[in-house]
């Protein structure tokens, strides 16, 4: 771990060391994520094998909400084993290529995450306010032309912000306060202007998270004022359910962005542990608990997961074997 050296001088190497001050006891964080991240891949995978083995789940909310979990368990795996390993045996050191291709894939995801949010909400939208037209705005057509202007949006923002970072200099330190590669924690070790860096990162926040929470914001209250123009029946009492569990989730995933958005803006008031706790926070939470909102709270789901818990049978050492010709 290296001071200043010069600013012809750049690190190439880096050292994560998030919760570094709890010293000798910082192997214990090891128990509580690794248990965050069995329920992440747990809970996600049952909902992915739920919804592709039940053909009666396979309407476009249903299958939107089987993408989020496909996209949960990347997010994860993306740096939670990597994290695990570093608090048991203190492999902290990382490349800068390394820390660039993961940071691409964290911020990546966690956009497609957002753009399927949106899709969500376009979804209940179109079914509540003009369902006649359903059929014609939600199709697989259509749903694939999002999904591939969304990709296109996440990988040029990412991909720019990435080739960004990588031209600056590392010259004051190579270590980084946290426990994955993070695009202001890495920038805050750069020698020189990081000025157009900022305003790249903070045009991204604008172009992706701001202008999809707009978009889905301006979907629910159209939603709520039909539901409520409407007479109030069955009809109106599930439209409202099955939105509140949206609400539920979107509010659960843009608080965290705020939080965590925030908590480097006040940098030198938080303390860095509470910093950092918040980024894995933001990124772990709805992995674990989207997929049991979603669970909980749709009936279709939930019941076919009762079905499957209830048929699961085990019997040790039940070993078939089949002649070999």
């Amino acid at each position: 771990m290296q001071g200043f050296q010069g600013e012809n001088f750049s690190h190439t190497n880096f050292f994560l060391i998030g919760f570094s001050t709890l010293n000798e006891q910082r192997w214990l964080l090891f128990f509580p994520f690794f248990l965050m991240f069995a329920l992440s891949v747990a809970a996600n995978s049952i909902l992915i094998f739920v919804i592709k083995k039940q053909r009666s789940l396979h309407s476009p909310m249903c299958v939107l909400i089987g993408v989020t979990s496909v996209v949960n368990l990347f997010l994860t795996t993306s740096f939670i084993p990597r994290m695990l390993l570093s608090f048991l045996f203190n492999w902290n050191d990382i490349s800068l290529t390394g820390c660039l291709t993961q940071m691409f894939f964290i911020n990546f995801t966690g956009s497609f995450q957002s753009s399927i949010l949106l899709l969500m909400a376009v979804d209940r939208y179109v079914a509540i306010c003009i369902p006649l037209h359903y059929s014609d705005y939600i199709n697989t057509s259509n749903c694939l032309k999002f999904f591939c202007a969304s990709f296109i949006r996440s990988a040029f923002c990412f991909v720019v912000l990435c080739f960004l970072d990588g031209r600056l200099s590392y010259c004051n330190s190579n270590v980084i306060d946290h426990c994955f590669c993070e695009h202001m924690a890495l920038v805050g070790l750069a020698c020189g202007s990081t000025a157009i860096n900022g305003i790249v990162g903070l045009l991204i926040i604008i172009f992706i998270t701001i202008l999809d929470w707009i978009l889905v914001m301006v979907s629910y209250v159209k939603i709520f004022i039909s539901v409520f123009l409407k007479d109030s029946g069955k009809s109106s009492r599930k439209a409202i359910h099955t939105c509140t569990t949206h609400l539920i989730v979107l509010c659960l995933s843009y608080m965290y962005v705020v939080l965590s958005t925030v908590s480097y803006r006040i940098g030198n008031v938080m303390s860095p542990n509470v910093r950092v706790f918040l980024s894995l926070m933001y990124l772990l939470f709805p992995s674990c608990f989207h997929p049991i909102i979603y669970g909980f709270r749709t009936k279709e789901i939930w019941e076919h997961i009762i079905n499957l818990l209830r048929n699961i049978k085990i019997t040790p050492f039940s070993v078939k074997v089949s002649n070999v010709t």
